[in-house]
């Protein structure tokens, strides 16, 4: 195979999307992410990527706290909204059923099937984001979705981002164990 030179704006596949929240201004507001990972075991922790224009970073500033909600392809027209127009002019909030996060006070969407309450730990200063680091500090999920007491991605119905294309994939079919089908090759 012959490998071209591509240009370095280069995205990796798959960018889960979530909804990020948080209060800004006594108010709860939602924004469309694709940005984001796991970044740390024990204690659980997530970090999101920002612009720093986001009107939703002065809302982690201020609260220190956040939450991601992980939805389905069903909310796919409300999730693209969530990041088409921002909470200084919309209150994106009308559009879902809104709980208070129990321990910071972040608000979490009912709608989503998988919700987790962060508080912040880190902010790490980029050129033109801002990394948040955020402790997982409680985790909700839909008893429909759970499989022996575990969220199950195909009950779940995520869906992802790709990038320049800017489009949105359904997750598919089970691919193989982790941590697992590779020691077919030590035989």
């Amino acid at each position: 195979m012959t490998k071209i030179s591509i240009d370095l704006n280069v995205f990796m596949y798959p960018m889960p999307v979530v909804l990020v929240g948080t209060m800004v201004r006594e108010r709860p507001n939602f924004m469309a992410v694709g940005w984001i990972t796991r970044v740390n075991l024990k204690p659980p922790m997530i970090a999101i990527g920002l612009a720093k224009q986001h009107y939703t970073n002065t809302g982690i500033h201020s609260s220190k706290a956040f939450s991601v909600n992980i939805p389905s392809v069903d909310l796919l027209q409300k999730v693209d909204y969530c990041g088409i127009r921002s909470g200084r002019n919309v209150d994106k909030s009308t559009l879902f059923t809104v709980t208070e996060g129990p321990a910071t006070g972040a608000p979490m969407i009912d709608d989503c099937p998988l919700c987790m309450e962060c508080k912040l730990v880190k902010v790490v200063d980029l050129p033109s984001h801002e990394l948040f680091i955020g402790e997982i500090v409680s985790a909700f999920a839909n008893a429909e979705i759970c499989s022996d007491g575990r969220p199950d991605t195909r009950k779940m119905k995520p869906f992802t981002l790709t990038m320049p294309d800017n489009r949105y994939w359904a997750v598919g079919d089970f691919a193989g164990n982790a941590w697992s089908i590779g020691k077919d090759l030590e035989r």
